[in-house]
């Protein structure tokens, strides 16, 4: 038996039907169902129950011993609250019980860190361990990934195998709830429809021109990959970046959008608001030797493959994975 957290949402959805086709059924979704869009996630997929995220704790405590795995993909993953209570809850503490109840009955644990983690990159993207306390998060959600990694590398008790994962900036099927947080190329196909074109962020910097900031752009089916090689083959514990080990510009992502909708680009440029702009990433690029170096193999899906699969087959259809 599986428990994927954050079930209902973008990545934890997508989840499920990788871990169905792997020939997993018996699985426990664990979210807060209060969204009927985000309950459409989950249409159509082989599951055990739902349990409420707030019942997961009193549920394991009378059934953790027939679990062999937690996927714990659930946190709050706005980058603009403020608020860090919300944070210090569902980031923190949750994720904390996920992890003590994993150590305690020997339950192997992947769980989502963030590349939110790396703050503008001054120490670089590498995926190290000896880096983790230099890192300089912007924003309270990258504080609470932060904050998490570095209580589990203080830890002297740890589950048989985990791995906490730095996401780049995954895009997919299975985002349309997430409003304002989904990825460029989902707003891109929206503005297109309703205006014809596409307005981008100005460059504030004068070493990038406007539009060539860059990204680790990851499609959603080349991380269900990584979590599946890293479920399976359970390497050495430790953080792994997943991204593509190639960062690539908003243009590129932009254009390759208009030519996955067989339209000519028409590209414009806006400022970047205030309150971002200090602390707006220019720039990100995952190291990937790690996952690399522990044997994965699988090529990652090149950004046009990407974006051509996401647009026709999912965003254009309205079609969920």
């Amino acid at each position: 038996m599986i428990i994927i957290t954050g079930a209902a949402g973008f990545i934890g959805s997508y989840l499920i039907s990788y871990f169905n086709q792997q020939d997993y059924k018996d699985i426990i979704v664990v979210d807060e169902f209060t969204r009927p869009d985000k309950l459409k996630n989950l249409e159509n997929k082989q599951i055990n129950r739902l349990l409420d995220r707030e019942e997961l704790f009193h549920w394991l405590a009378q059934n953790g011993a027939m679990v062999s795995a937690i996927i714990h993909m659930g946190a709050r993953t706005d980058t603009s609250e403020k608020d860090r209570a919300i944070f210090e809850h569902l980031n923190l503490s949750y994720s904390k019980k996920i992890w003590n109840f994993c150590a305690n009955a020997h339950v192997p644990l992947i769980y989502a860190s963030s590349a939110a983690t790396y703050g503008l990159g001054e120490f670089g993207y590498g995926d190290s361990h000896r880096l983790v306390s230099f890192l300089k998060p912007l924003n309270p959600y990258g504080d609470s990934k932060q904050d998490f990694d570095k209580w589990v590398l203080a830890q002297k008790e740890t589950p048989p195998f985990w791995a906490g994962l730095k996401f780049f900036n995954v895009y997919g099927p299975n985002e349309y709830h997430k409003g304002r947080m989904a990825s460029v190329i989902f707003h891109t196909v929206n503005q297109i429809k309703s205006t014809g074109g596409m307005k981008l962020f100005r460059s504030h910097n004068p070493k990038f021109k406007d539009g060539e900031q860059a990204r680790d752009f990851v499609y959603i089916r080349d991380v269900a990959e990584m979590i599946g090689f890293l479920f399976r083959e359970k390497p050495k514990s430790g953080l792994y970046n997943i991204g593509t080990g190639q960062a690539r510009t908003f243009n590129d992502l932009v254009r390759a959008t208009f030519k996955a909708m067989n339209l000519t680009p028409q590209i414009s440029f806006i400022d970047t608001p205030e309150d971002i702009r200090d602390t707006y990433q220019y720039f990100t690029e995952a190291k990937m030797e790690k996952i690399l170096d522990a044997g994965y193999k699988k090529p990652f899906t090149s950004l046009e493959d990407g974006v051509l699969d996401y647009v026709q087959n999912y965003l254009l259809k309205k079609r969920y994975y």
